[in-house]
Formats: structure tokens, C-alpha cells, sequence
């Protein structure tokens, strides 16, 4: 049962090809050439979103952030909530449901931010494994565990998104599947619950993706 559950989620297609995975390049194609050449209200609201975030990030950064260091964390945004919305719609794939795209999110931000921060600022990099104020006979298990933390950061930021991304999926697929065996009122009551729950999924996509993003912007504030 667990083996069909999951099915869902499989990424396999045909011609041994995983061709479910080009639904993430799919909004390049779904957006038209008259949004990139003249202004429109979409290109407007977007605009006033991603200047919003950048306020945001940049407080979260730090004055000491140079321009345009926010733009990748507001791409990673971008990506993130298109390809979590994009997998609300019926018969289509979500990618940000697997550990491989989150991983591959997660894990070249954080390598990039470690390497950066132990060439150019190793005292601060040092510091920051002992807190300030900390007893000398904790340091030791202060600094592993501090170690610890740091390096699980990319598998909490993928597993998070993946996980939450797959659980709601999971529930709709569940009650979803109850609907043949129902009487009318029932189904009536069941098309009102996964109504709400697309709603709540929506706000989840929303909230997954943001929440991705704060946090690669911490942790690149940490060595800068």
C-alpha cells in the first residue's frame, strides 16, 4: 500500500526519461513575450513583491551587504513558490516534493556560505562556535553541538520543504480516494474539505517558500 501511496510522487515517466521533471521549466513557457517587452499589471505586482522582499532581506543581511546580494534569495523564492503552486494543479508534477530538488537548493547555498566564511572571516567563524557568555567547562560540548547545527542547516532546509510539501499532497490523494465509496452527502461535505484544504495548501506553498528563502538569508548574514 505504502509502494502505490507513494507512486504518486514517483518522478519515473516514459521512455526511461524523467520527463516530469521539465514541469518545473514550465512557467517559461506559460508566461508570454508581452510581459518581458512592455509593462502590465503582473509584471507590476511582481515587482512590488520582489521589491518588498528586498527591504526584507536586506534588513535581515545587514548594512554590510552589498548591492544586488539579495537577488539570489529572491530568485530562490521565486522558484520555490512557482514550483509549489505549480503542483496544486491537477496531473502535475511537484518537484519541490523531492529531497533531490530541495538538496539541490539547500546544499550549494550552504557550501558556498561555509567556504566563504571560513577563508574570509575564521575568527568570526571560530567565535561563532562558542557563544558569548558560556562556562569554560561547556565549551567543548558547546562547540560540537554548535557544529552539529551547522552542519545539518542544508538537510533541515530540504527536509522541511519536502515534507511539508508532500504531507498536504498525501492528505488531498487520501480523502480524495474515499470519494467512490461515499454517499451524496457525504461527498458533499468531502468536495467542501478538500476545498479548504487546496486553500490551506495554498498558504503552505506560500509560507514553505518564504520561510526557505529567511532562512538562506540568516545563514549567509552569519558570515558576512
Amino acid at each position: 500500500m505504502m509502494a502505490n501511496l507513494f507512486s504518486i510522487f514517483d518522478p519515473a515517466a516514459t521512455f526511461h526519461f524523467p520527463l516530469n521533471w521539465g514541469a518545473s521549466l514550465l512557467g517559461l513557457f506559460l508566461i508570454p513575450w508581452s510581459y518581458w517587452v512592455q509593462p502590465n499589471r503582473y509584471s507590476k505586482m511582481f515587482l512590488m513583491v520582489t521589491s518588498q522582499l528586498h527591504l526584507e532581506f536586506k534588513t535581515l543581511v545587514g548594512p554590510t551587504s552589498s548591492q544586488g546580494h539579495t537577488l539570489i534569495f529572491i530568485s530562490l523564492f521565486a522558484l520555490i513558490l512557482f514550483n509549489n503552486l505549480l503542483g496544486l494543479l491537477p496531473y502535475v508534477f511537484t518537484s519541490s516534493s523531492h529531497l533531490v530538488m530541495t538538496l539541490s537548493l539547500a546544499m550549494p547555498l550552504w557550501v558556498s556560505f561555509m567556504i566563504y566564511g571560513w577563508f574570509n572571516h575564521t575568527r568570526h567563524m571560530l567565535a561563532h562556535l562558542v557563544p558569548l557568555g558560556t562556562p569554560g567547562i561547556l565549551m567543548p560540548f558547546m562547540v560540537l553541538i554548535e557544529t552539529i547545527s551547522n552542519v545539518i542547516r542544508p538537510g533541515t532546509l530540504a527536509v522541511r520543504l519536502a515534507a511539508n510539501m508532500i504531507a498536504g499532497h498525501l492528505l488531498l490523494v487520501l480523502l480524495g480516494n474515499q470519494g467512490p465509496s461515499m454517499s451524496s452527502f457525504l461527498l458533499s461535505i468531502l468536495l467542501v474539505t478538500q476545498i479548504l484544504l487546496l486553500t490551506l495548501e495554498s498558504a503552505v506553498a506560500i509560507i514553505q517558500s518564504y520561510v526557505f528563502a529567511v532562512l538562506a538569508t540568516l545563514y549567509s548574514s552569519e558570515v558576512v
